[in-house]
């Protein structure tokens, strides 16, 4: 039984840890972009990058803050995205236990009659067989990497799950920011319609009082008529509007309204959102989220490659068992009853019909296919920045215009009423001047409005709004930001037992050999914060989203 004992543990650990891994060494594709933003960006320095600005100093209206956190706690969407990471957890660590055999304890009965005439006696012969012990049942013994490319493929895919958790996180902050200030845009194009209504039907009242007289003309009482019933229907449509805009909100934040909320901000005061630094266009590849769920996938690939390769070579497997054995059941802990088995098994695939070509074709064009969709991703990335950055010069000019335009619409307003009432200039001037400067009010709301939403794209483009509270500014200057290789290597770190290298190129083999992942997100977390003081966004996105992350601990 000893003898039994030493051989199998042997055996597993050769297995363990002199297996040799099939998966090509991983190559992060070279980013397909410019290495600096357009000509027309505007970039302003920072010592806090996006990513570090959390949502709570970004969105600086305080019943805005009180919807994101409503958000977070109870967006449907959030939860499933959450949950999605406990399932692509449990998905690795069931794949991950395929690399330790499972070890059972067993127990068999048999009972059996047979004819004499088969059994050489008389009659019939019944015979029994009792067996109890400890067995191990085809336990793969991984020599060319076969089960752990396996393993790596679904751990870099629970990586993929957190990332995506993370760009769900983004993408709703950014959207209860927008729907907000729509919804404001809206209640304040709103109050002028109704503001415009009010004045135009006082003004109608009048002239049809003054028509009555003999002292204004139909035409006039027609026009005014005209500019009162538009008013109207605008106050109405943008009353429609504003509130299904309001039950978006209320969707996002969970299905249900919020009472006691914070009072809002008014809707052309300057501060209601945080102005966001650029960073370079390398920074993307560290700060976004969605850029780091398809690498994942495409190392997941990468890794099943690896696995498609073992499969062209012998595959080893063991089966053993020791215990206690006997012709009766009384007689099963008598002494000398000891018993074990041990079944040692090799299987050479030499026709298959093409199935491992296949498979290794297949495994190669689906990586072939995230390699696609991580460059992909990367310029969607780049060109939503270039595109917030552009703008964000051009809707400031904007803003600045239309303010000016709606002064010279009041000054013409004002002037246009004094002419009337002196005699010098028709009615006809008074209404053009009314109608141009309700249509003014109305752009300015707007343009105000397209300047807040591009600012809420930069953010989120950036990467920020996973954290609630902003870095301190001495933190991020003591620290210098982690780059993609290093943070890549602290992944690494986390499948590996042995020391990680201090330098890691940008060319990288995949995890190296383990038992079990040594570190979890957490883990990497703490390393890179021994080593450059400060946490990784990712980490910090966990921490900050007021949800608890879950993180692949030892099945």
């Amino acid at each position: 039984m000893t003898r039994l004992r030493q051989c199998a543990i042997a055996l597993m650990a050769a297995g363990i840890l002199t297996g040799c891994s099939m998966a090509p060494t991983y190559e992060r594709p070279e980013a397909p972009v410019e290495g600096a933003w357009p000509e027309h960006a505007q970039i302003a320095e920072s010592t806090i990058p996006a990513p570090e600005i959390g949502w709570t100093e970004f969105a600086r209206d305080p019943r805005l803050q009180a919807l994101i956190a409503a958000a977070i706690e109870n967006n449907r969407d959030l939860r499933v995205a959450t949950l999605r990471i406990e399932e692509a957890r449990a998905q690795y660590n069931i794949q991950w236990s395929e690399r330790l055999p499972n070890i059972n304890a067993e127990g068999q009965a048999q009972r059996s009659k047979t004819p004499g005439s088969i059994a050489g006696t008389p009659g019939y012969a019944n015979t029994g067989n009792y067996q109890v012990g400890i067995g191990l049942a085809a336990f793969e013994i991984d020599f060319f990497g076969r089960v752990k490319s396996l393993s790596d493929a679904a751990l870099y895919q629970y990586f993929a799950t957190e990332e995506a958790q993370r760009s769900a996180h983004i993408s709703l902050v950014s959207e209860v920011c927008k729907t907000y200030l729509t919804e404001r845009a809206l209640a304040k194009q709103r109050d002028l319609a109704q503001k415009s209504y009010e004045a135009y039907k006082s003004t109608y009242d009048l002239t049809e009082k003054r028509f009555e007289v003999g002292a204004s003309s139909a035409l006039e009482l027609r026009q005014y008529e005209t500019l009162m019933h538009n008013a109207r229907v605008a106050v109405v449509t943008y009353e429609r509007q504003r509130a299904q805009m309001e039950n978006a909100l209320t969707v996002l934040i969970g299905g249900k309204k919020i009472e006691n909320l914070p009072a809002s901000k008014d809707f052309s005061d300057d501060d209601i959102l945080m102005e966001i630094p650029a960073g370079l266009p390398s920074d993307l590849l560290a700060n976004r989220p969605d850029i780091r769920q398809y690498e994942n996938q495409l190392r997941s690939a990468n890794a099943n490659i690896g696995a498609a390769r073992a499969a062209f070579f012998p595959r080893i497997t063991l089966t053993a068992f020791g215990g206690t054995a006997s012709n009766t059941l009384s007689g099963l802990f008598d002494a000398g009853s000891s018993a074990w088995t041990f079944t040692p098994q090799i299987l050479l695939p030499i026709f298959d019909a093409g199935r491992n070509i296949a498979n290794l074709d297949l495994a190669e064009a689906r990586k072939n296919i995230a390699i696609t969709q991580y460059e992909k991703t990367i310029q969607v990335a780049f060109r939503e920045v270039a595109d917030a950055l552009i703008a964000r010069g051009l809707f400031n000019e904007q803003v600045t215009a239309q303010s000016a335009v709606l002064t010279a619409e009041s000054e013409r307003l004002k002037l246009s009423k004094a002419r009337y009432d002196n005699g010098i200039s028709s009615s006809l001037d008074v209404l053009d001047a009314e109608r141009q400067h309700f249509a003014a009010e109305q752009s300015l709301v707007q343009a105000r409005l397209d300047r807040l939403l591009n600012t809420i794209d930069l953010y989120r483009s950036l990467g920020g709004g996973l954290q609630q509270t902003t870095v301190p500014v001495e933190t991020v200057a003591k620290a210098a930001p982690m780059p993609p290789a290093k943070e890549k290597a602290a992944t690494e770190a986390a499948t590996d037992t042995k020391p990680a290298a201090k330098e890691q190129p940008v060319t990288e083999a995949g995890p190296a050999d383990d038992a079990k992942p040594a570190g979890t997100p957490a883990a990497e977390a703490n390393a890179a914060v021994e080593e450059t003081g400060q946490k990784p966004a990712e980490v910090q996105a966990g921490q900050s989203a007021g949800e608890t992350l879950v993180n692949p601990p030892p099945p």
